[in-house]
């Protein structure tokens, strides 16, 4: 449990060091063209991904923080479940929580999350985001992976 624990402690202290690195160094709304598809950003969102219910007049906020807080007590009591087999269980779980609690953080102190990266090409682009994001990208990823895997086992075994 602890190293699960611990997990989700290092993207928290990730996530919230680069934040804290560029709301220290840019001003907000600032470009920094790095790459051609590739830029560093000062932005920020009051919604959730893609930037659903930005603009919903500031309910969204205490809204998304108690969500973040829910998830993130069912996360622990899921993590201290885990059987020590459960290794890639435990991925998810530290990756997708230590996501929610670095935009947690964000939203409690602030009422919006910073993002800082962003990709983008001529006219394709994708919304911007931050270390919080793709640990809980990564996370969910692993997870739909594994009930993919899971399922196969499943029918492959009711086969045979």
């Amino acid at each position: 449990m602890i190293k699960w624990l611990g997990l989700a402690g290092a993207v928290v202290a990730v996530d919230q060091w680069t934040k804290w690195v560029v709301v220290s160094h840019f001003q907000r709304n600032e470009v920094v063209d790095v790459l051609p598809f590739f830029s560093w950003v000062y932005w920020t969102n009051e919604g959730a991904a893609f930037s659903i219910l930005a603009g919903a007049g500031g309910w969204q906020r205490w809204f998304f923080v108690v969500l973040a807080c829910v998830f993130s007590v069912y996360l622990i009591y899921e993590i201290s479940r885990l059987r020590r087999e459960e290794r890639a269980m435990g991925w998810v779980f530290g990756l997708i929580l230590g996501g929610a609690i670095g935009n947690l953080i964000d939203r409690w102190l602030n009422g919006y999350v910073v993002d800082f990266i962003y990709f983008n090409y001529e006219q394709y682009t994708f919304p911007a985001f931050n270390i919080a994001d793709s640990a809980l990208f990564c996370g969910a990823a692993l997870w739909i992976y594994l009930m993919i895997q899971e399922h196969r086992a499943a029918t492959a075994s009711k086969a045979e």
